[in-house]
Parts: C-alpha cells; sequence; structure tokens
C-alpha cells in the first residue's frame, strides 16, 4: 500500500513497523532527583567515541532534567519486564525517586538509577542536544557500560504497538 497523503497518522502507522528494543531512560537533574521514561528511539552513533544518541520530548520532565543535570543511563529491557516499560511510559506515573518505589535498581557511575533486571545498559554524559521537531536529540558520550553475564536472556521488543520477545540468537 502507498499513500500520498501523509499526516501524523499514516507515519505513525508506518513507523510502527520498524521493530525496536525497550529501554528505560533514566536521568538525574542537578539537584539530583531522579526522572525515568520508557524510550525507544535509541541507537549507538559512533566508537570512537563512544556515543549513543536518545530522542526526548521537548517539553517533558525527562527533556528539562537531562539538559539541567547533564547526564542519563539507558537500561535494556529483558523479556517479560512489560509492566517496567508501562510504568515508566505512563505520563501520571510519580515523579523523581517515588517513580522508582516498585522497581529494584542499581546506581550507575553518573548517579543515575539502572533498572536492576536489564540485560544491558549504558551511562552517560550529554555530549550534545540537537532540536528535533517535538523532540530533543540528546547524544551521550558513554562512560561505563555493562550487561547481563547470560548471553541467552531474551529482549523485550516492540512492534506495531505492541510487546514482543526477541529470541537470543540461536535459541
Amino acid at each position: 500500500m502507498t499513500t500520498e497523503e501523509l499526516d501524523d497518522r499514516t507515519f505513525r502507522a508506518v513507523m510502527a513497523r520498524f521493530a525496536t528494543g525497550v529501554t528505560v531512560m533514566t536521568a538525574m537533574d542537578g539537584s539530583g532527583e531522579p526522572t525515568g521514561m520508557t524510550a525507544n528511539a535509541v541507537t549507538s552513533v559512533s566508537l570512537d567515541p563512544l556515543l549513543v544518541l536518545v530522542c526526548v520530548g521537548r517539553d517533558t520532565d525527562m527533556a528539562a532534567r537531562v539538559t539541567s543535570g547533564g547526564r542519563f543511563a539507558l537500561s535494556f529491557l529483558p523479556a517479560g519486564a512489560e509492566d517496567v516499560s508501562t510504568h515508566f511510559a505512563d505520563p501520571d506515573r510519580s515523579r523523581g525517586w517515588p517513580a522508582f518505589r516498585d522497581v529494584e535498581v542499581r546506581t550507575a557511575r553518573t548517579g543515575c538509577p539502572i533498572i536492576a533486571s536489564s540485560i544491558g545498559w549504558v551511562d552517560c554524559t550529554v555530549a550534545d542536544v540537537h532540536p528535533g521537531g517535538d523532540h530533543v536529540i540528546v547524544v551521550g558520550s558513554v562512560v561505563a557500560a555493562g550487561m547481563d553475564a547470560d548471553g541467552d536472556v531474551e529482549a523485550l521488543g516492540y512492534f506495531r504497538h505492541g510487546y514482543v520477545t526477541v529470541p537470543a540468537p540461536g535459541a
């Protein structure tokens, strides 16, 4: 199907056909107050230097905290972590440390929370922020990273507006 009329509904439907991983982005503002959000507009950018990017709604709590605090972390969620993803995607969730009350976390080098059940994570300082329409593109310089020791774990994915399980290669 091809359409000549392009609107935000059609664009969303097309982009929903691009399967992504699911992460929780966390950030700390200048006073050490955290925030978290589910993010799937995430990608690696460079190996030299080590850079990642994540797109964040321009007028969100996350955008304000990540720019004021200059640091963030990304936790890659395992299959079965839909509840964690849904929690941090909820615009009505608690803010600050209360948002993490029912989620086990550990602390990254920068002080940002890392979801304890994550299968991989990166910890970053903000290298740059670029305008991107109704979002900002946050480029992070990776200062620390880690992964689950079990290489056969399945990942949480998102495809066509729903969660999917991404099996480990060879599984």
